[in-house]
């Protein structure tokens, strides 16, 4: 082994945190520089992205479940991210056809929102959907609509869900971006939703991509989890992941 060779070098094959850059003189090298900052405008422009509608739309019929679009209280991207109270509401047109959409209760329904990287569920929903609806189906789940929403945030998932009678909500929603991970897709579901819930009462998995958490086992987390949800009719704090022990 080299005596001079930098030791945390071997460990950057390991991870995509900014370790062993280098130095020259006082500052990091030149082409470290240059990576930092391609990837911070990648961040913003996950921030920024739209949801490719035309797409899902064309892709998502193949999980045979009704779809609908809806859109909070925000009408830009702008007033998005400058109160994010007004991410959390439905707008009245939105509400009108989710309540006219309800037929009976069901188990769950599954929302896929923008929040802050539509780019994660344009390149991550329908992946992870193709694995995780049918084994839903399989397990007897009730499946309400599939709904598309627009300057979403989480807590938006839950007058959907309460709108469309369902037991639980499960929102598939793009993280805040990193400086390594502008893609990051989260999971989020409540059993019982309904406005004014906070975090606690909701569970997540979070980093779903390929260089995070896999969707092969992302789907086999969420099917545990929402499984335990409805048979012990809670989420939260109170529902711990106990899918690892199970593996043991």
């Amino acid at each position: 082994m080299n005596p001079s060779a930098d030791p945390w070098t071997g460990l950057r094959a390991f991870t995509a945190a900014r370790i062993a850059l280098g130095r020259t003189g006082i500052s990091v090298p030149l082409q470290e520089a240059l990576a930092f900052r391609l990837a911070h405008a990648h961040a913003r422009d996950a921030v920024y992205s739209a949801l490719n509608t035309e797409a899902l739309l064309t892709e998502l019929p193949e999980l045979k479940l009704p779809i609908c679009q809806v859109h909070s209280l925000a009408t830009s991207r702008e007033e998005y991210l400058q109160r994010p109270d007004w991410g959390r509401v439905l707008d009245d047109d939105s509400r009108e056809q989710l309540a006219e959409l309800a037929n009976g209760e069901c188990d769950l329904t599954i929302v896929l929102a923008d929040g802050l990287s539509a780019t994660a569920i344009n390149t991550h929903a329908l992946p992870l959907l193709q694995l995780l609806v049918p084994e839903l189906q399989h397990m007897g789940f009730r499946l309400g609509p599939l709904v598309l929403a627009e300057q979403a945030r989480v807590a938006l998932g839950d007058e959907i869900g309460q709108l469309l009678r369902a037991r639980l909500v499960l929102v598939l929603i793009g993280e805040r971006p990193g400086l390594s991970s502008p893609d990051s897709l989260g999971a989020y579901f409540t059993y019982a939703p309904r406005p004014g819930l906070t975090d606690e009462a909701r569970n997540c998995v979070s980093n779903i991509r390929p260089e995070g958490l896999a969707y092969p086992a992302a789907a086999a987390r969420l099917l545990h989890l929402l499984q335990e949800a409805l048979r012990r009719q809670l989420s939260g704090v109170g529902l711990k992941d106990e899918s690892d022990l199970l593996l043991e």
